[in-house]
């Protein structure tokens, strides 16, 4: 009989119990604190926030839809079989009923809301990207004289999303039309196929990484986040899954650059009984093109995002939990070669950021108070990972696993770390539940290390969040 590796739990130490219930009890805390300041101040600073349920942007509105019961009956069945169905499919089968199973529930969520109000009105607003594609006649005249349009205050400016990003958003939702794809409906199944993959990536990196009990550990919990509400619909869900695949690549990468030098995989040692459908994870003649490919996604993620500059932290976290960096140079040369071809297209990175800043402060950025958004956009995101993750946290965070660089512990903390110097940058005052998406897939992983015995209360304390933030509150996105 197999045994159990040390780095999954059973059960679980008093004082470990007391941990989770503190890191859970804080976050609850926090959220409960920063929905109550709001509706304690006055009329003029409340407005100020220019978010009427701050931390999360949208309002009040309870309500039930078409997609409540389904998303109770998923949610139910996720609790009930999902641990066990994680613990025993086959990998290739597992990663299939996770994507499907993610797909459902962040449609379900959706619904709750209507087919028009929580999907396809969602990306037809004004202020989105949509609203510019029609104008977008010459895609390298676009590149050209993208940055010219940033600041506002001119005819031609920019819209608000638009003028906030790096002009791959832009080209994205263009080439989409450009290729019979046009329209909010189709942008929205898009993103949501995309964003939805996010999880399915994480679980990727992690087995790449020689943690595959980790992976399926967090796959129940990464399919049921509270994030999918915004994974429908924004584009930040595509951004999360552009550059959660870059990860995942990097780190099939790593692991075949790993086996190749030392013979074995990275990661802690896991004696557990070969799986069927556990095929290897990558070849090792597939090393550098998969690092190049990598490389590119993380390339184009910058192009997507400024803020996504930081997945970069995510990526050393990797080679360092893979023990290696010779993935490094081909995953350099991949998102060298997107960074080129902006540049040559007449779009240079930094020009863009530094228009962005002036452009984030002509708006309500000026407004809304640093003193709130701080700490509430904190708030924000953990009803976007959810209570289990704040539980798990004190777990995946322990010095000796960071000490032992448990390539899943590493990962959370560089998440962690790039949530950090987001919130510090002050380019980021409220919307994070969403704009925070691609981080906030890799904080879901601290799920990873809690212990099975307490796997199902908190998978059921992760959906409830869920389903009582997108019943109180009509939400943006």
């Amino acid at each position: 009989m197999a045994s159990v590796p040390e780095s999954i739990e059973i059960t679980a130490p008093r004082s470990r119990v007391r941990g989770e219930l503190l890191g859970a009890a804080a976050a609850a805390l926090l959220v409960a604190v920063a929905f109550a300041v709001p509706q304690l101040a006055s009329e003029s600073w409340r407005r100020s926030l220019f978010a009427a349920a701050a931390p999360v942007f949208g309002h009040w509105s309870p309500h039930i839809g078409w997609g409540t019961l389904p998303a109770l009956a998923l949610a139910a069945a996720v609790i009930v079989r999902g641990p066990a169905l994680a613990d025993r499919l086959p990998w290739r089968r597992l990663l299939t009923v996770g994507y499907l199973t993610a797909v459902a529930w962040t449609l379900t969520l959706a619904l709750v809301d209507g087919w028009r109000r929580g999907f396809t009105a969602r990306l037809a607003d004004g202020h989105e990207y949509l609203a510019e594609v029609p104008g977008v006649t010459d895609i390298p005249v676009m590149l050209r004289s993208f940055a010219d349009r940033i600041v506002d205050g001119q005819p031609d400016s920019w819209t608000t999303h638009v003028s906030g990003h790096p002009p791959g958003a832009l080209l994205f939702f263009v080439l989409l039309d450009r290729i019979g794809l046009g329209g909010p409906t189709w942008a929205g199944i898009v993103c949501v196929l995309a964003g939805c993959s996010a999880p399915i990536a994480v679980a990727v990196a992690l087995r790449a990484l020689g943690a595959e009990e980790h992976a399926r550990t967090a796959l129940p919990f990464l399919v049921l986040a509270p994030a999918a509400i915004w994974i429908a619909v924004s584009a930040d869900a595509f951004f999360a899954g552009v550059t959660a695949w870059a990860v995942a690549l990097l780190a099939l990468s790593a692991r075949a650059e790993s086996a190749r030098v030392t013979g074995s995989t990275p990661g802690p040692a896991v004696d557990r009984p070969p799986v069927p459908g556990s095929g290897p994870v990558a070849t090792r003649q597939a090393a550098v093109p998969v690092a190049f490919a990598a490389g590119m996604l993380f390339g184009f993620g910058i192009y997507l995002n400024y803020g996504l500059i930081l997945m970069g932290v995510l990526a050393v976290a990797v080679l360092i939990g893979a023990r290696t960096v010779r993935p490094l140079l081909p995953a350099a040369l991949g998102a060298m070669l997107v960074v080129a071809g902006f540049a040559a297209a007449g779009f240079w990175w930094f020009d863009g950021y530094h228009l962005v800043v002036e452009r984030y402060y002509q708006g309500i950025a000026a407004t809304r108070p640093d003193g709130y958004w701080w700490w509430g956009n904190l708030a924000a995101t953990i009803c976007a990972v959810g209570l289990a993750t704040a539980a798990a946290l004190s777990r995946a965070l322990a010095p000796s696993r960071l000490r032992a660089l448990d390539p899943a512990a590493l990962l959370v903390a560089a998440a962690v770390c790039a949530v950090a110097a987001a919130d510090l940058s002050g380019l980021s005052k409220a919307e994070t539940e969403r704009i925070w998406l691609p981080f906030d897939m890799w904080l879901l992983a601290a799920t990873a290390f809690l212990p099975r015995a307490h796997i199902r209360p908190w998978l059921t304390i992760q959906a409830a969040g869920a389903l009582l933030l997108v019943h109180l509150l009509m939400t943006n996105w």
